[in-house]
Formats: C-alpha cells, sequence, structure tokens
C-alpha cells in the first residue's frame, strides 16, 4: 500500500479536485488552524487555481469559518457544518477549557460566563465584526474583566463558541474577529448524532485515507467507542486492508492513481498531512519528529518530496523583498532546483 502517494491525492495536494474554499474544506472535514495566516495557504494550495483573495473572500462571506471544534484547537470547517460539528465536541472542550482556566487560577464562574454570553449578543449585534481587543474593552467596562486579561478572554470566548454564540467575523486590517453564529450562518435542519458521527467519518476518510482507527480517533477528538461506531455507520463505504498489522480504511470516494514522481510541497505548519495522523512515520521518519514538531504541540513548515517530508523553510524578507529559504534534514537529500524554485514561485504569488 502506497500510503503517501494515496494521501497526496485525496489532501488534494495532487491533482486538486476543487476551485472553491467552502468545497475543500467541506471535503477535508476540518483543517488545523492555529497559524490564521499559514490556514489560508494551507487551502490556496489544494484548489485548482488560488490567490489569497480567493481564500479570504471565503472567509469574509462566512463560507468557511474558524473556530474551536473536535479538539481544544483552532480548525476551520464550511459553514454548514458547524452546527453539528460542535455538538459532537462541545462539552468535550468546555471540560479542557474549564481545566485551563483552573490551571490558571482564573475563576471564572457559570454566572460570570452568562454574563459575556448577554455582552457579546449586544456589542455584537447587527452582523458586527470585532476583534478580541475590542471585545475585551467591552468587558472592561460591563465589570466582566477588571483588565484586558488574555488568558480570560481567550476562556471567555472559547466557551462561547461551545456553546454557539459566536464564530469567526470579517477580518478587520488583518486581524481575527468574532461574529455572531446566529447572524453568521442560515439555520440548517438538525442532524441525529448518529448521522454527525457517519458525516465526520466519511469526511475524515475521504480525505485523509488510508488511515487506521487511532488516526481518526486522534483527528476527532472522539472517545473510542463513538469513533467505533462512527466507522460501522460508513462502513459500506470502507475498504478494510489489513497492513503492517493494523486496519486500514480507504473511503470510496478516494482516488488510489496519480504520478508522485518529483513532485514538491511546501507544507505550511499546522498541515493536516501530519497533523491528520496520530502515527507520522510513514512520511517522516520518527528520528526527524523533532526538526517537523516539538512535543508541546508546535509545527513547523516543512517540505514535502514524492510525499515524505525531507527539509523546513521558511520566509524571510531581506532589504524590502522576500525569499524563502530551505534547509534538509540529511545532506544527501537533494531534489530538482527547477521544480523548487517552481513551487517557491508558486507561493509568492498566491499572497500578491
Amino acid at each position: 500500500m502506497k500510503i503517501p502517494n494515496i494521501r497526496l491525492l485525496n489532501q488534494q495536494l495532487l491533482s486538486p479536485l476543487f476551485f472553491q474554499p467552502k468545497e475543500l474544506v467541506s471535503w477535508m472535514g476540518a483543517m488545523q488552524a492555529q497559524n490564521y495566516s499559514m490556514v489560508k495557504w494551507a487551502v490556496g494550495m489544494r484548489l485548482k487555481s488560488a490567490t489569497i483573495q480567493t481564500v479570504e473572500e471565503a472567509l469574509r462571506k462566512g463560507e468557511i469559518l474558524r473556530t474551536h471544534v473536535m479538539r481544544p484547537t483552532w480548525h476551520l470547517v464550511a459553514a454548514e457544518d458547524i452546527r453539528w460539528m460542535l455538538k459532537l465536541s462541545a462539552q468535550r472542550i468546555k471540560s479542557a477549557n474549564d481545566s485551563f482556566a483552573k490551571g490558571y487560577n482564573l475563576e471564572i464562574t457559570d454566572e460570570l460566563y452568562a454574563k459575556s454570553y448577554n455582552l457579546l449578543e449586544k456589542i455584537l449585534c447587527g452582523n458586527k465584526s470585532l476583534t478580541k481587543q475590542e471585545i475585551a474593552e467591552h468587558f472592561c467596562c460591563s465589570g466582566i474583566l477588571v483588565e484586558a486579561d488574555n488568558h480570560r478572554m481567550t476562556r471567555f470566548m472559547v466557551r462561547a463558541e461551545q456553546e454557539g454564540i459566536v464564530c469567526s467575523g470579517e477580518d478587520k486590517g488583518g486581524k481575527y474577529t468574532y461574529a455572531l453564529l446566529e447572524e453568521r450562518v442560515p439555520p440548517v435542519p438538525e442532524i441525529t448524532k448518529d448521522e454527525a458521527l457517519a458525516r465526520l467519518a466519511r469526511s475524515y476518510f475521504r480525505s485523509h485515507a488510508p488511515a487506521v482507527l487511532q488516526d481518526f480517533i486522534w483527528w476527532s477528538g472522539l472517545p473510542v467507542s463513538e469513533a467505533k461506531q462512527a466507522i460501522y455507520l460508513i462502513e459500506s463505504e470502507l475498504t478494510a486492508e489489513q497492513w503492517n498489522g493494523q486496519t486500514w480504511y480507504v473511503h470510496e470516494a478516494c482516488r488510489t492513481r496519480g504520478k508522485v514522481s518529483g513532485r514538491l510541497h511546501l507544507l505550511p505548519s499546522y498541515d493536516e498531512y501530519l497533523l491528520g495522523y496520530k502515527d507520522r512515520t510513514d512520511v517522516l521518519p520518527k528520528e526527524h519528529y523533532s526538526k517537523a514538531f516539538t512535543n508541546n504541540g508546535l509545527f513547523y513548515p516543512v517540505i514535502l518530496h514524492e510525499g515524505q517530508v525531507i527539509g523546513n523553510w521558511s520566509k524571510s524578507a531581506k532589504k524590502g523583498s522576500a525569499s524563502i529559504e530551505c534547509s534538509w534534514f540529511r545532506s544527501n537529500d537533494c531534489v530538482d532546483e527547477t521544480v523548487l524554485n517552481q513551487e517557491k514561485d508558486k507561493y509568492m504569488r498566491f499572497w500578491q
């Protein structure tokens, strides 16, 4: 089983199928999005043709949204998926949020959270988009905060996301904002928990296959029993294959044939190609893990060659001009300079 080859195709890194960001994000299910700038490139590089304006327009219109969902971290999701995805994960994220607050002795009561929800609905009403700093000023004036406190503000906003009160708004001067979910996303029919589990599993295995149960558990944040139930619900859509002592799943919508030879990609930090799996050894030898990510969850931009992670890249600005610098994990790794320069140009054109 050529795991990297199939993943490249179905993560839309080879021969992408989609033109629009919302189509891609819906296909992927969710895309991890700690770094707001880098996730825009993660979307753009997976489309048939895109510039930064293409992605930012989808964010401005609310076709794709950035919020805490599945696990207690940022993700991009399609607008029509946000409500059922929140229902699946909200309680787990609330618990993690409360644990974080206790760890920092923040002591936020349910009464204070309720007061914050009411204020958010008041100050954001009328399709307003405000930055966290602007919201903090309102919180200080109302007595919810004694002073601007980033730790407390983060806890308030994550909790408001899980209650379905706020989601991402329109960018303001390049800064991330919040808006009211009810004003941003038209109502959609509710679905049952089993339907939500099936949708989540379908999105994951069609876009991340080949993958095993533990990969899906890691990505989705679901308890083991619910992850198994989700796979069971779409069992007829999956091909299960035993390999290396594990059961690997490939969805019927997956592509399995495509030219990989010589292909190179400049993957952004926190990219799904690495973050979408618990075990990353199929594309990155364990001895190089520390060059791609840290133990506390910091992921670096990496260079992908024929589906394997072989180096790091970074954008630097010197004397008013930007350039991309690369470093390699092994001295004997070499790539076609022409191909590498083409990928650098593709990245720079995206931002222009």
